[in-house]
């Protein structure tokens, strides 16, 4: 009950000052981010630049072949700029591509530089066989240059007939991904609704001892453990509604609150719990801008790794922030893997308790500093 009341107090005092709004106003943001500024699904068009450098009869053949998947079935001329030059050329759109054919090798060559897209000339070699010059920009995969390479050493017909050929078998059913909006909560909602916490509750700390009030409490008979959980109470009590605010609205009633509430009370305990043992190192917020800096940049370098999939070092996944955002992730899945975010949950809440054990040893031998 000494508790509880402490808590109430404490949320009483929260709700007067800055820091409290802080967390709640940056969800919004996020939130309205989500809504109005992220599309369901990102545009996967590509653009390119093409030259044909072909008897009128071959650039024909090459233009109606590619006309077959317009949109419309037709093409505009257009003009485009670059490096000081304008450039005029056909414009032909379809449903993955915008192509742009153009008069000259120098068009493709400056737009593909400019622009930094993709840019190719099509000729005739000295034995009258199609010969392809890319213009490619460096950061291409070397899947993306084979299957250039091998797309240019095959007939057509080969190709189709072997993928038609394929045998393709599912290793599970029932998979939904994910929207492109969906896909980036897990980061916004971690950083928002779980580790804000650290840089909130050590700001809460600082006042504090700005103040004097930490210095009056060291003459009182309460705990000191007390005190320091109250202040984290009132930060959960932030994260978890900062972070329904950004989930609700996107994914409505589709997956499990009560395994989300479970993460953001335990991350946030954890986050909460370091934010403390940082303060008390510290006499003023501004001393220790440099620790919590660096703290909250290493956590989010894992967000690097979770929207690029293909770069996954061993290292990344010791930094907390890996298993937090892979444990929102699998909430939000359609059939997201259950035990994986319990497990995370129990790993937080562990070392949570040993830096509140920590913190709590702490600040009874500087409470007074």
């Amino acid at each position: 009950m000494k508790l509880l009341s402490s808590f109430k107090k404490e949320l009483i005092l929260a709700s007067r000052g800055f820091y409290f709004y802080v967390e709640l106003i940056f969800a919004l943001v996020i939130l309205a981010v989500l809504l109005f500024a992220i599309p369901q699904n990102f545009s996967s068009t590509s653009t390119e630049y093409l030259y044909f450098n072909l008897p009128q009869e071959g650039i024909e053949i090459f233009t109606n072949h590619i006309l077959e998947d317009d949109l419309d079935a037709k093409s505009e001329m257009v003009e485009i700029k670059a490096s000081g030059k304008t450039f005029n050329a056909e414009l032909i759109v379809t449903d993955e591509s915008e192509i742009y054919i153009v008069d000259s090798e120098e068009a493709v060559r400056m737009l593909a530089d400019t622009h930094r897209n993709i840019g190719a000339v099509i000729e005739l070699d000295d034995n009258n066989q199609l010969y392809y010059k890319y213009y490619l920009q460096g950061y291409e995969s070397t899947r993306l240059k084979n299957l250039i390479s091998i797309l240019n050493n095959e007939r057509t017909d080969v190709l189709i007939e072997r993928i038609e050929n394929q045998d393709v078998r599912l290793l599970s059913t029932g998979y939904e991904p994910l929207t492109d909006r969906e896909n980036t909560i897990p980061p916004l909602i971690a950083f928002s609704g779980s580790l804000m916490g650290m840089f909130i509750m050590a700001s809460y700390i600082f006042l504090d001892k700005k103040e004097g009030v930490i210095k009056a409490y060291a003459v009182t008979a309460s705990s000191v453990w007390r005190y320091l959980m109250s202040k984290i109470l009132v930060v959960l009590l932030t994260s978890v509604v900062s972070g329904f605010i950004i989930i609700m609205p996107v994914m409505g009633f589709r997956i499990n609150y009560g395994l989300l509430l479970l993460l953001l009370l335990t991350t946030g305990f954890f986050a909460s719990s370091l934010g403390l043992l940082i303060a008390s190192f510290y006499n003023t917020l501004t001393k220790a801008f440099g620790v919590i800096y660096l703290l909250l940049i290493i956590m989010m370098v894992p967000s690097i790794a979770y929207f690029i999939p293909g770069w996954d070092p061993f290292w990344i996944k010791i930094i907390p922030s890996y298993p937090l955002l892979q444990g929102f992730k699998e909430i939000i899945l359609p059939n997201g893997d259950i035990a994986y975010p319990l497990i995370v949950s129990a790993g937080f809440l562990a070392v949570g308790i040993i830096l509140f054990a920590i913190t709590n040893i702490r600040f009874k031998k500087t409470l007074s500093v």
